[in-house]
C-alpha cells in the first residue's frame, strides 16, 4: 500500500474543497485551482478530510494513487499558504528590479532582459539581487522561477549568474589552476 496515497489530507479553515467525479476544485484565499484526475482514482470528502483510493494493486493504480494524493495536497496548500521561490543574481553590475508589473533584470547583455509577470504569479523584488515568486499553483510557480534563471544560468568558474537562494554551485579552477 502506498505509504503516501492513503494518508488523509486535512482541509484547513478558509478552504473550500468540491469533489465531482475526478475533477478537484479548490477554493481558498490564495485562489482557485481546479484539476482533473485519473478516474480510476476515488476521491471522497468526508467532512475536513479528502482521502484517495485505488481500485487495486495493477502496477499503473499504483504509481497514480500517491501522486493523486500529493497533487491534491499541493492544491490545498497553495490556496490556504502559497508557494514561494527565491532566486539571488550574482555578478558585479547584475541586478533586477520592477516595473509595473513587468521584472527587468541587468544580467550581463547589452540589453535588459524583461520578463512579464503571468496570470497566478506575483513577482517580488526586496533587494537588487533578490527575485521572489509568489503562486497558488506549485508547478506554475516552479517553472516560472526555472524559466527566469534560464536567463543567465550560473556558471561554475566565478558563479555569476542567477541561482536559487538553496542552490549550491560547484566551482571549477581556472586554467592557471593546473598543477605542473
Amino acid at each position: 500500500m502506498s505509504r503516501i496515497g492513503k494518508k488523509a489530507i486535512v482541509i484547513p479553515a478558509g478552504v473550500d474543497v468540491t469533489v465531482d467525479g475526478s475533477t478537484v476544485t479548490v477554493k481558498g484565499a490564495k485562489g482557485t485551482l481546479t484539476q482533473t484526475f485519473s478516474s480510476s482514482m476515488s476521491i471522497e470528502k468526508n467532512g475536513a478530510e479528502i482521502t484517495v483510493t485505488r481500485p487495486n494493486d495493477a502496477k499503473e493504480n499504483r504509481s497514480l494513487h500517491g501522486l493523486t494524493r500529493t497533487l491534491i495536497a499541493n492544491m490545498v496548500e497553495g490556496v490556504s499558504t502559497g508557494f514561494k521561490k527565491e532566486l539571488e543574481i550574482n555578478g558585479i553590475g547584475y541586478r533586477a528590479e520592477k516595473k509595473g508589473s513587468d521584472l527587468v533584470m541587468k544580467i550581463g547583455y547589452s540589453h535588459d532582459v524583461i520578463v512579464p509577470e503571468i496570470d497566478g504569479i506575483t513577482i517580488e523584488v526586496p533587494a537588487p539581487n533578490k527575485i521572489v515568486i509568489l503562486g497558488a499553483d506549485k508547478q506554475k510557480v516552479g517553472q516560472f522561477a526555472a524559466e527566469v534563471r534560464e536567463k543567465r544560468p550560473p556558471e561554475p568558474y566565478k558563479g555569476k549568474g542567477i541561482k536559487y537562494a538553496d542552490e549550491h554551485i560547484r566551482r571549477k579552477e581556472g586554467k592557471a589552476g593546473k598543477g605542473k
